[in-house]
């Protein structure tokens, strides 16, 4: 007996520096009662969560193996004084070399565990003695100052993880800082476990290691219990064989994700774990707030500064492709998105607007579009789309999409969208701010659409739809300043005033129409056509060759009788400019008039060249 408390002393001095592990402590105990007694099979039952535990079988103080349930031994422990067979025929069951027990008590009498033991010829000797029952009191005084030693050195661990990272939390606004030094503290409490943050969508961040997005879809329910209900969840998830630990990330404002950690399935969380667990995900929480509530107040002044801007911009006499060009940049600036498109609706349709992606003039876009234009058929509400590949059947490039209507007088005449690869890219605070743009946009757009129909007004002739005599002035004008050369073609109805007169200014109007449409089919883009007056039509060619002209006049001459009823021919005089000449653009009309005058006195339905 002294032998052994000399050993236990030495034990103890050798190891007072550097606190072995529980595994170690065994072995070394199990060096000493072989010297002894000749024992070389012996076994640990650890005490914890109303089980026994084979120390032989955990891994660095984990006991993640089935232990043995303490209410199967626990009648036996009363009647082991008067019976102590029994106990050890009852261990027999789990350990074959069961010769003898020694039950180990702390002060208050909880039980710490049972020191199974081969029992050998010196063994059942020394059993025999008073001494057994003070090697029993003598090892239970052991082991409860190592778990005592252990307990505490385990508690300075777990309050100097916390320590440091409550110091990174308080002294850093980073989202990205407080996320690493999280995961890196729950990495070093637990080396052996999984564990991820599972944040909800709106959070500024770089893409981290163990951290992804809370998903409603493809979340475990224990997990949107934990993050619905603010409180710590823990499930026997065998389907993944893991016992899985959610811990609520919360704050004083709202709950902003999960802390999940994947232990074995017979792992059992201690008391002091789940309180660790719980002050680190509060206090994580509470950093991930503050730094939100910055970076929001920030991000605030900034939105209101790109408002203001904005605002200022669009008060200005800008055109509709300088008021786009101007959005595109801004929104380009503040989200930077892969693809943008603005729509605005013409002749019923969604046509793309000058400044929009390349991508939307794809055919693989039409999914996007197509989206997009049924929604803002029934609703006027913007779209915010997370993942767009859970709504439709195929898979796509894009996954993030946000689309806001261009509302004018309560009906959406276009909009405004933009994407991205990466799902959940856009954060909610986003989505506001993009609205606030466009709705602020829709008035300036609204007046730019109105100003233009106004324009159109202007600039067309009501009964024909060809450019009033003023527009081309102005466009002729221009013409002769900035092309080397040019064609004028006046055109008069031979006749009218009789087809009035005899069917009545209702077929005459029919007969204007009809032939400004085939003016129109002719000319195309190579010019405009023009109302000059009353019967009389103009067409000016820039940079047309005269042979080209002249072909292009004989072919409405023979059109024109053609498709009109009744049916009607035209006069035309023909006037051409370069460059060199000191023509005006008052002369060239008038040449083009004594053309046609001079083909009106030499039989009509004809042309002259000036």
């Amino acid at each position: 007996m002294q032998n052994i408390k000399c050993q236990l002393l030495d034990l103890w001095i050798d190891c007072a520096e550097k606190p072995l592990t529980a595994n170690e402590y065994l072995e070394l105990f199990k060096g000493i009662v072989f010297q002894e007694f000749k024992i070389e099979n012996v076994e640990f039952l650890n005490f914890e969560h109303d089980m026994l535990y084979p120390l032989t079988t955990s891994s660095e103080g984990y006991y993640i193996s089935n232990g043995i349930p303490y209410v199967s031994v626990a009648p036996y422990f009363e009647k082991r004084h008067q019976s102590p067979n029994l106990l050890v025929e009852k261990l027999k069951q789990y350990f074959e070399y069961a010769g003898d027990v020694l039950v180990l008590q702390g002060e208050n009498s909880p039980i710490l565990g049972i020191l199974v033991l081969e029992e050998t010829q010196i063994w059942k000797a020394f059993a025999q003695t008073p001494y057994k029952t003070e090697l029993e009191k003598l090892i239970s005084d052991t082991v409860r100052i190592i778990k005592s030693n252990q307990n505490n050195t385990y508690e300075k661990k777990l309050n100097r993880e916390l320590f440091e990272m409550t110091e990174i939390f308080h002294s850093t606004m980073d989202v990205n800082h407080i996320l690493e030094a999280m995961i890196h503290g729950v990495k070093s409490i637990f080396p052996k476990f999984q564990s991820k943050l599972i944040l909800s969508n709106d959070q500024d961040r770089r893409q981290i290691e163990d951290v992804y997005v809370f998903d409603y879809l493809l979340e475990r329910p224990s997990t949107i219990e934990a993050f619905v209900s603010g409180e710590m969840t823990i499930e026997q998830a065998t389907d993944i064989d893991h016992r899985l630990l959610n811990a609520p990330i919360k704050g004083k404002q709202g709950i902003y994700g999960v802390l999940q950690i994947f232990a074995p399935t017979d792992y059992l969380f201690s008391s002091r774990e789940k309180k660790f667990i719980l002050h680190l995900a509060h206090t994580s929480g509470n950093a991930l707030e503050n730094a939100k509530l910055y970076h929001q107040s920030h991000r605030l002044v900034s939105d209101l500064q790109l408002i203001n801007e904005t605002s200022q911009r669009l008060n200005m006499q800008l055109n509709k492709e300088e008021i786009l060009s101007f959005l595109i940049k801004q929104l380009n600036k503040s989200f930077t998105p892969s693809e943008i498109c603005f729509a605005l609706v013409e002749n019923n349709e969604y046509q793309n607007a000058k400044g929009t992606s390349a991508f939307f003039y794809d055919n693989s876009s039409n999914i996007y579009s197509n989206y997009i234009a049924n929604h803002f058929e029934k609703s006027v509400d913007p779209l915010f789309v997370a993942d767009f590949d859970n709504l439709v059947d195929q898979k796509v490039t894009y996954n993030s999409m946000m689309a806001v209507p261009i509302v004018i007088s309560e009906n959406v005449q276009g909009y405004c969208a933009i994407l991205h690869e990466e799902p959940y890219y856009f954060s909610f605070d986003s989505f506001k701010l993009m609205q606030s743009i466009i709705r602020h946009s829709s008035l300036a757009i609204s007046n730019i659409l109105l100003r233009e129909q106004l324009q159109e007004m202007v600039d067309r002739d009501h009964l024909t739809k060809l450019y009033a005599r003023k527009y081309l002035d102005r466009y002729v004008e221009k013409s002769m300043e900035d092309d080397e050369f040019g064609a004028f073609v006046l055109c008069d109805i031979d006749n009218f005033k009789k087809v009035n007169d005899t069917f009545g200014h209702q077929t005459g109007d029919l007969i204007l129409k009809t032939i400004a449409e085939r003016l129109q089919q002719n000319i195309q883009h190579e010019g405009i056509c023009a109302r000059w007056g009353g019967e009389e039509m103009a067409i000016y060619l820039p940079n047309k060759e005269l042979c080209d002209t002249i072909e292009i006049v004989n072919s409405l001459i023979k059109m024109i009788p053609e498709t009109t009823d009744p049916s009607v021919t035209i006069s035309s005089g023909i006037a051409i400019w370069k460059k060199d000449s000191d023509l005006t653009y008052q002369g060239l009309f008038q040449n083009a008039d004594v053309a046609l005058y001079e083909a009106k006195n030499n039989g009509k339905n004809r042309y002259c060249l000036f």
